[in-house]
């Protein structure tokens, strides 16, 4: 395990099995180039480790050049790919092998490809030594690929994290397993949306609330939202699948985070066990459930206080408000004892200070 600034990273690749990829792409590339002198176009500054070994395993004559591209700060891209390094001079006629380090979303291809699309080249073919296919957009053809991996966040080789790991001779992947990933459970008025507000500064966390997740699909009418739409307006239940594709989607918007507080999902135990599968195909885990317990009579007072604010007409009803805890408990019971089942079920106590409860939750949480 390895530190870089502030996350920790562990073997993913050993030098021989990078050095094997290297040479599979040199020794295909060679048989197609052969009786020619391609030009080799290194994309910097990931892909410097790569070409040096490239040009060492490439047996017959060639040129090689740079280009100078970045899309990434962090972990996550940016989305704007800036061209630092232009492509070089006198490549008319000749064949350009565009050598990446990584092949991911391919917003850096599309610029690569934008750029020869001007020029008089021969032919212009594209080399990764890393692919993501399941991220890759697919616009354009990857022509010479040194072996696939899977989507999670890399360093060494000469990939970095902010600008650490370069220089390592092995390639390492983020360690999840570091992650803290919540579920926060919550009678209405108990403090659950104040006190997520507070741990997602505190610990780095991603706050997800499905509530906010649907409202924001639907309104921007995502894939997602339509889907989820449809099924609102014939009444029906929208199924766990599409909540589940819809907090995947979250998810994956947010590497940089150092973990998620789920907040209203999972309801049920099916989806408790949908949540499980989903984040363990991500190689990570629901570390703790967390319960904010609150007398109903303490809880009651503080959403008719609410109400005379907030407008809503059932924080303005006892009745209505003892209906949903009434609700709360029967749809929180299978919860309970699913997670205490794993042994990740842990209860707070919610009255006091909103110092005090933040405390509570820390001591359960730093605990992990």
């Amino acid at each position: 395990m390895i530190k870089l600034n502030d996350k920790y990273f562990k073997p993913f690749l050993r030098e021989e099995q990078i050095l094997a990829a290297v040479e599979k792409v040199a020794n295909e590339i060679a048989r197609d180039y052969k009786d020619e002198v391609p030009i080799f176009v290194g994309v910097l500054n990931g892909a410097f480790m790569f070409v040096s070994d490239f040009l060492k395993a490439y047996p017959h004559p060639c040129q090689v050049s740079f280009v100078r591209l970045s899309s990434y700060q962090g972990l996550t891209s940016t989305g704007i790919v800036e061209t630092l390094l232009d492509i070089p001079q006198e490549i008319d006629g000749k064949s350009v092998i565009i050598l990446e380090d990584v092949v991911d979303t391919g917003r850096t291809l599309k610029q690569l490809v934008h750029l020869f699309s001007q020029t008089n080249v021969k032919e212009f073919k594209i080399a990764t030594l890393f692919y993501k296919s399941e991220v890759y957009n697919g616009e354009y053809a990857i022509d010479y690929v040194g072996m696939e991996i899977p989507d999670n966040f890399i360093v060494g080789y000469g990939l970095d994290y902010n600008e650490l790991g370069r220089n390592l001779r092995e390639v390492y992947q983020i360690n999840q397993a570091d992650m803290i990933n919540l579920v926060l459970f919550g009678k209405p008025g108990a403090g659950k949306g104040t006190q997520a507000g507070v741990l997602k500064e505190k610990y780095n966390l991603k706050h997800i609330s499905t509530g906010d997740v649907f409202r924001y699909n639907i309104k921007n009418g995502t894939n997602l939202g339509k889907l989820a739409k449809s099924y609102i307006d014939k009444g029906d239940l929208v199924p766990d699948e599409v909540t589940v594709d819809m907090l995947k989607a979250e998810v994956e918007k947010n590497p940089d985070a150092a973990g998620f507080i789920f907040d209203g999902f999972p309801r049920t135990a099916a989806q408790a066990e949908a949540l499980d599968n989903f984040l363990d195909s991500k190689d990570m885990k629901v570390n703790a459930t967390i319960a904010l317990e609150a007398d109903d009579d303490i809880l009651v007072a503080r959403l008719l206080e609410r109400g005379k604010s907030s407008g809503r007409s059932d924080d303005q009803d006892e009745g209505k408000i003892r209906n949903r805890f009434d609700e709360y408990n029967q749809k929180t019971a299978p919860l309970k004892a699913y997670y205490e089942k794993q042994g990740k079920f842990h209860s707070v106590n919610g009255i006091g200070e909103i110092k005090e409860i933040t405390e509570r939750l820390s001591k359960v949480i730093e605990a992990l």
